[in-house]
């Protein structure tokens, strides 16, 4: 097959002139994604709506299990996607044709906010809700691999030794699209509702695919092999490849199942913490900024302080990178529950503290409903409002929400602990996203066959999608009949952190057994270049 474009990566020690056009592609894409996966529990549990305008509000259990759907998802397409590109559109076409895709699932989320349109007519809001999960899932998700892989194709054996800096810098630019996303879709949604909150993100989205057909000239197009693919990546070299990298996987599928719950479960709990810190009141989903803000100082800081200085008193292999970082996710899991169960003796004081105000009659029901929602608690003012004297309900609903407001006029409010603790949580599993996620994002480049690289990618993002399915299968089969997980309050995160203490323990049989060979696309070794 001829190409009008370059094949091969070029002769030269510098950087490969498309890298900037793939990064600034890369910072408006995460940008999209992240900015709607952020607000999508709260949009879920507090704002989505039916057609006719009343409320169509999910429960926290169920919330959490189409999140982590939604991340499985679009964590399987890569699979999907690594074919089409690998055997026979080839990279840079298969990323330009489903990034249209992508911008398509955005626009379906931005009709979510025209109750009155006829656009809405035949779909309503949860319709086009799923409509848009799907396609974003598809485009997404089938570019995901292609991208990763299209930025190491760009390097052969003469600027090899740039290619660790540049992965480092492609996830600099993946959480520097995270961070402003992050920040500003909650505030969209909060002052100019779904429509904008989802359709901000989709003009990004859009900015990207330009960016990225702009620097179409600047690449490296390496050209899909046809039915020549299938023989080599399913015969006995490239199945032995697989089929290495395949436990690797399966261990990290659990770090994804941890990390992950920071855009569920985490904010589910942050809704019941004291998010005044720093003098500035935030929104419970804006708390997943820190996270990118903390990858943007953690990759200099990694890169050229902390892998140094390790370096000096031990041989630091990217196995053992990834070995740290699940014991450093362990640690993060442990202080998340230890602030749950502070939050859980609150709940129990504060329900003790209002029964017997419930009983005599002295909460003002209507001003407590208009302080929730005043507070963006639409889902227990809901319920509050559709207890109907049960008071129980009521009581669930108020101590949920952790405010009441008496007939005297008296406001009452649980006594949440700082957010501040879930901020160190943060501090901790995002030095364990630098250890596992970038290196296992390098790792998985330099280990796939040339003729293989974005299918490696897929499987290597398989597992982010393994570590959801686990999540969503969790949060379904532990829900009672009314929609809540029985694994409730701490039990839930000693639940997963138990199972992160048996993966560190056997992860450490990978790190002892298995021998990395690494692979370039100029390579003239087919066989791989063995890394001692």
């Amino acid at each position: 097959m001829t190409s009008k474009y370059r094949t091969t990566p070029t002769n030269t020690t510098g950087m490969p002139t498309g890298i900037p056009y793939i990064v600034g592609n890369e910072a408006a894409e995460r940008f999209s994604f992240y900015g709607m996966k952020t607000i999508l529990v709260v949009f879920m549990t507090q704002y989505l709506m039916t057609a006719s305008g009343t409320s169509d509000f999910m429960t926290a259990t169920q919330a959490r299990e189409w999140m982590h759907l939604f991340v499985a998802s679009a964590y399987l397409f890569p699979v999907i996607g690594a074919v089409i590109a690998d055997a026979f559109l080839g990279k840079y076409v298969t990323i330009l044709a489903l990034s249209l895709v992508y911008v398509a699932g955005h626009l379906c989320l931005a009709f979510i906010d025209l109750p009155s349109a006829a656009l809405t007519a035949t779909l309503n809001p949860k319709a086009w809700m799923i409509a848009g999960l799907v396609l974003i899932a598809i485009g997404s998700g089938g570019i995901k691999p292609c991208v990763s892989a299209h930025v190491g194709d760009q390097f052969g054996h003469s600027n090899r030794r740039l290619i660790e800096k540049v992965f480092g810098w492609f996830y600099f630019a993946i959480n520097f699209g995270s961070f402003f996303s992050t920040l500003l879709t909650p505030w969209l949604l909060k002052n100019y509702g779904p429509g904008w909150a989802f359709g901000v993100p989709g003009i990004l989205m859009a900015i990207a695919t330009l960016v990225f057909w702009m620097g179409r000239n600047r690449f490296t197009h390496i050209q899909p092999r046809g039915m020549e693919y299938f023989k080599e990546t399913f015969g006995p070299s490239g199945l032995l490849s697989i089929l290495k990298l395949v436990p690797l996987y399966l261990f990290v599928a659990m770090f994804w199942c941890l990390y992950d719950q920071g855009g569920g479960a985490w904010v589910q709990q942050a809704q019941q913490m004291n998010l005044d810190f720093l003098g500035i009141t935030w929104l419970e989903s804006q708390v997943q900024a820190i996270n990118p803000l903390l990858i943007l100082i953690y990759i200099p800081l990694f890169a050229y302080v902390i892998y140094p200085l390790m370096s000096k008193i031990f041989k630091l292999t990217p196995l053992r990178k990834i070995l740290m970082g699940f014991a450093l996710t362990v640690l993060s899991f442990v202080i998340a529950g230890y602030a749950q169960g502070l939050i859980d003796k609150e709940v129990a004081r504060f329900r003790e503290e209002l029964t017997p105000i419930c009983a005599a009659g002295t909460l003002d029901t209507a001003a407590t409903s208009v302080l929730m929602r005043a507070d963006e608690l639409n889902s227990c003012a809901t319920a509050l409002e559709g207890a109907n004297g049960d008071q129980d309900k009521m009581l669930n609903s108020l101590t949920s929400a952790g405010v009441a407001v008496l007939k005297d006029g008296k406001t009452m409010r649980a006594n949440w602990p700082s957010v501040g603790w879930q901020l160190l949580a943060y501090v901790v599993i995002t030095a364990a996203e630098v250890l596992v996620s970038i290196t296992c994002l390098e790792f998985s480049y330099t280990q796939a066959p040339k003729q293989m690289k974005s299918l490696i990618m897929s499987l290597y993002l398989l597992s982010v999608s393994l570590g959801n399915l686990f999540t969503v299968a969790v949060n379904h089969f532990t829900k009672d009949a009314s929609g809540h997980s029985t694994l409730v309050g701490a039990s839930y995160y000693w639940f997963f952190t138990n199972l992160m203490v048996w993966t560190t323990g056997l992860f450490v049989l990978v790190v002892i057994f298995y021998k990395p060979r690494a692979y370039l696309q100029d390579d003239p070794n087919a066989l791989g270049e063995v890394v001692e």
